[in-house]
């Protein structure tokens, strides 16, 4: 294409996007830009990406802000986003598209397709379906586990051989417990029936018939593309930038990358009876299929609006808001938070994608752009968000510095610190290392090379554990010890990574 006619279908395009939005509310066609470019500032995000979605038209395809802070890379439609627990939508779409081939029934058996899946009860090891492993219902707490699975060199056999080492902490099918692990199963399963590996399988099946040219389920993918976002998160109270992360054990629950352009296609998809420019990609009866509810997440909340049930379908949230039904997800990962949402009866489809893990804009615009659509009361959700947010991380603070100070009073253990040296064992996890270096305690990982720790002193047999990845937390290990003689200690990660903890033994 010429450069005239290049600037021709540019100005097209411009025009086509104002014609749509003169018919949106006010907050789109006149606050939406100054909303977005306060909020940057208010809550420290380097980009936003947006897209809306209605009736079948584009409304808006835009990003703001920069790829990475300190620079001048400016966010567009096509800069690539890591989009989290949003890959699992992708994910409940290709089961429900082999059901609906005939592939396979979701109420097969994993064990079928997975031979050496087991659980911690064998009893329930044949019982496990194809819904259960993918609508947060195996007993799991939620995240449990995770801890093991995100960022760790295990092989697909010892991913499987983990999970069935993991005791779930409720009955089977009686408590929703969000179940990342169960999403690499249904991988597994994905891979067994057809032959294919889960991203092969829905590049062919989504991803090219959409046009989704810019949408990849590896993190090399990304890590190797141009135009794409750095992720980022809070070091030390200071925004920094921070290394993509090891995701692709758990791929078909949180690996994908893609960028507004790309997402806004896969939304008006779903919202039109599974047809892009008039060709079917998704039968409607597999689309509806992944809303039907199968877990009970809990009773609904809202800070101002009528909410009354929370449910779980295949890969995404249903719930009610006022007089309509939500079909949404939200999806935080390694200095990424990201959100989608459809209202299926208004033919609304909304994504906010943002390059910073510490922040709740991401939900706040969404819950603004679904407000205005309604025709609900403008409630300026992220001024409230920033708000409690704020508080919540000067509470953080606070408590961390009193920590630090009970540090830097250099409290001696009542045994020396040499004798915290040793290995420890879980037999989830494996082994950890504690070595003593320049009169301090540091912490190796068998299944996370790339990982580390320092133990600093704090009294009464607690250490502050600060991890060189930011993203597992700074936590205090208690460690227990007799007649002077150290047996154990607990070890726990930041609460959004996982909430339960492990055990470690000292075994030399």
């Amino acid at each position: 294409m010429n450069k005239l006619l290049l600037t021709i279908a540019s100005v097209c395009f411009a025009i086509h996007i104002f014609s749509q939005q003169t018919n949106a509310p006010n907050f789109i066609t006149d606050s939406i830009d100054n909303y977005i470019e306060k909020a940057l500032t208010d809550w420290q995000i380097p980009g936003v990406a947006v897209g809306i979605v209605k009736d079948g038209e584009i409304i808006l395809e835009k990003g703001y802000g920069v790829t990475e802070m300190d620079t001048d890379k400016k966010v567009n439609e096509q800069t690539l986003f890591m989009i989290g627990s949003n890959t699992k939508a992708f994910t409940g779409t290709a089961l429900a598209l082999l059901e609906y081939k005939r592939k396979c029934k979701l109420n097969d058996k994993v064990i079928q397709y997975v031979p050496n899946f087991k659980m911690y009860d064998s009893t329930l090891t044949e019982k496990v379906n194809l819904v259960d492993i993918v609508s947060h219902r195996l007993g799991f707490e939620t995240f449990q586990g995770d801890f093991m699975y995100f960022d760790s060199d295990l092989t697909d056999d010892e991913m499987l051989e983990t999970i069935s080492k993991v005791k779930p902490i409720y009955d089977f099918r009686t408590k929703y417990g969000y179940c990342n692990a169960g999403y690499f199963v249904a991988g597994k399963c994905i891979e067994a029936i057809t032959g294919k590996k889960w991203g092969t399988f829905l590049d062919e099946k989504i991803f090219t018939p959409l046009k989704m040219d810019r949408t990849h389920t590896a993190v090399s993918d990304i890590v190797n593309a141009n135009n794409k976002c750095t992720p980022h998160t809070y070091v030390n109270h200071k925004l920094s930038t921070i290394p993509f992360g090891g995701l692709d054990l758990l791929g078909p629950a949180a690996s994908i990358s893609s960028s507004i352009a790309d997402m806004n296609k896969w939304t008006t998809m779903l919202l039109d009876s599974g047809r892009y420019n008039g060709v079917s990609v998704i039968p409607q009866n597999a689309i509806d299929r992944t809303r039907n509810p199968e877990s009970i997440r809990g009773k609904g909340r809202h800070m101002f609006n009528k909410v009354n049930y929370r449910l779980y379908g295949l890969g995404w949230n249903l719930s009610d808001y006022e007089k309509y039904k939500i079909v949404a997800h939200t999806g935080g990962i390694h200095g990424f938070v990201t959100s989608v949402t459809l209202v299926p009866e208004i033919n609304l489809g909304v994504v906010v994608l943002t390059n910073t893990d510490q922040n709740w804009f991401y939900d706040a615009l969404n819950a603004e752009i679904v407000d205005a659509y309604m025709g609900l009361p403008y409630r300026n959700y992220s001024n409230t968000y920033v708000n409690i947010f704020n508080n919540g991380t000067k509470k953080d603070s606070i408590q961390l510095a009193v920590l630090h100070d009970s540090i830097a009073m250099n409290i001696k253990p009542t045994i020396a610190l040499k004798e915290f040296v040793g290995t420890y064992s879980n037999e989830m996890y494996g082994t950890i290392e504690i070595k003593l270096n320049d009169n301090l305690l540091r912490l190796s990982f068998k299944h996370h090379p790339d990982l580390s720790a320092k133990l600093d002193y704090l009294g009464n047999d607690r250490f502050l554990c600060t991890y060189s990845n930011p993203s597992q937390g700074i936590r205090i290990f208690p460690f227990t010890i007799q007649d002077k003689v150290v047996e154990s200690f607990i070890l726990s990660v930041a609460s959004f990574l996982e909430f339960t903890t492990y055990k470690f033994v000292k075994v030399e």
